[in-house]
């Protein structure tokens, strides 16, 4: 297999893993939550909030989280404390810690990337708005 390592490589998926221009792809998502890759033990998704969206307070019980900012501005929340973010700015979140993301941007969509350990949700989830994503039972 011959892959790319330009800025501009082409995703590639398969049973050995998956190749991505992780900052691309994320910037270039318009999809409120886009499930990119999921494995045994850890799944990759892209989000995208439009101005003053906020993901919606949760705790995940057995998942920890990674999340990195690659644009926007927004005001992260952990255990009732307030951290402001930016782009190139990332944080983990264990398990079991109650968090939440506003974008506090008035113009400009928040992008990001996350990844679960272990997956949080069905692999191949595209929910195009949250309001989608909050109506999703499967989830």
């Amino acid at each position: 297999m011959t892959v790319s390592t330009s800025p501009s490589a082409e995703e590639i998926k398969g049973k050995e893993g998956y190749l991505v221009n992780i900052e691309e792809r994320t910037v270039s998502n318009s999809n409120f939550r886009e499930v990119l890759f999921t494995g045994p033990r850890s799944q990759l998704v892209v989000m995208s909030l439009k101005p003053g969206e906020e993901i919606g307070e949760e705790v995940h019980d057995h998942i920890d989280q990674f999340i990195r900012f690659e644009a926007g501005e927004a005001k992260l929340i952990l255990n009732g404390r307030e951290h402001s973010i930016k782009a190139d700015d990332a944080v983990v979140i264990p398990a079991g810690v109650r968090h939440n993301i506003i974008n506090t941007s008035a113009s400009r969509d928040l992008k990001l990337y996350t990844i679960y350990s272990p997956p949080e949700h069905k692999d191949g989830t595209i929910h195009k708005t949250r309001a989608e994503g909050m109506a999703d039972h499967h989830e």
